[in-house]
């Protein structure tokens, strides 16, 4: 990364975060190879806790990238917490609403313009009791499907030792353990150039969250279960393309 093309803030947020990460953390990296060194790309992550996405911004900086995500909304709406993701090219996602298509129309901006775009299929931390990849949202399959951008699979463990979401538990001090892997592209040449359909972005989120069962298997050192399906999960409304002007949907508000 040419990192005097950062700008001001960007270089400031790092200077400040990057050495508390690595005071925090004893990291256990591989695969740093299979993220591009430009171009855009779509990197796809499991979430397993709310302290992982410093652990995978950490992670994909060292690799040669900005981390760039897809972040809920809610943290923008916290001042100046939200003035400065912006300022850091961070992109906000209004979930289960109609401004979700702003998000997916920012990701295919930016992926376009050739960054990297770091996405959580699963949509918030997983709620699978033992921390497993749950059912994805569609999301990364459709921008995949309408930028042609190569998917990077990234694997994380560890985070949860931090913040672990099923108790809440926050646990500072230095050295904790985090591994992040990286693995080459998913094949998901079975589906370019197809419409994408509920049934197609389904299928292409399968494949996405199946990659990342078998590589977080890996890492634990422990078989998988099969993909979690929350029993009392909410269906949110998945970002849609853009319209045409002048055009509606047919039986939609």
């Amino acid at each position: 990364m040419a990192r005097r093309r950062l700008g001001f803030w960007r270089r400031l947020v790092w200077a400040v975060v990057k050495p508390a990460l690595t005071v925090l953390t004893k990291r256990t990296w591989s695969g740093m190879e299979h993220v591009p060194a430009s171009g855009g790309v779509i990197l796809v992550a499991n979430h397993i806790s709310h302290a992982d996405p410093l652990v995978v911004a950490h992670f994909v900086y060292d690799a040669g990238r900005w981390p760039q995500f897809l972040a809920k909304q809610s943290l923008f709406e916290v001042w100046p917490l939200g003035w400065l993701l912006r300022q850091v090219r961070q992109i906000p996602v209004h979930r289960g609403t109609v401004d979700a298509a702003k998000a997916l129309e920012a990701a295919i901006t930016a992926v376009k313009a050739g960054d990297g775009v770091i996405i959580y299929p699963e949509g918030s931390t997983t709620k699978e009791p033992d921390l497993w990849p749950m059912r994805g949202k569609t999301g990364a399959a459709r921008l995949a499907l309408l930028t042609g951008a190569p998917v990077i699979p990234i694997v994380t463990w560890g985070a949860e030792r931090i913040f672990d979401p099923r108790t809440k538990a926050l646990r500072i001090r230095p050295r904790m353990p985090v591994t992040v892997v990286a693995g080459p592209p998913i094949d998901l040449s079975r589906w370019a150039g197809t419409t994408p359909s509920k049934a197609v972005l389904h299928e292409m989120t399968d494949a996405i969250m199946e990659r990342l069962r078998e590589m977080l298997a890996e890492v634990r050192g422990a078989p998988a279960p099969p993909i979690y399906a929350p029993p009392n999960g909410r269906v949110r409304a998945e970002p849609q393309p853009p319209r045409p002007a002048g055009r509606q949907a047919e039986g939609r508000p």
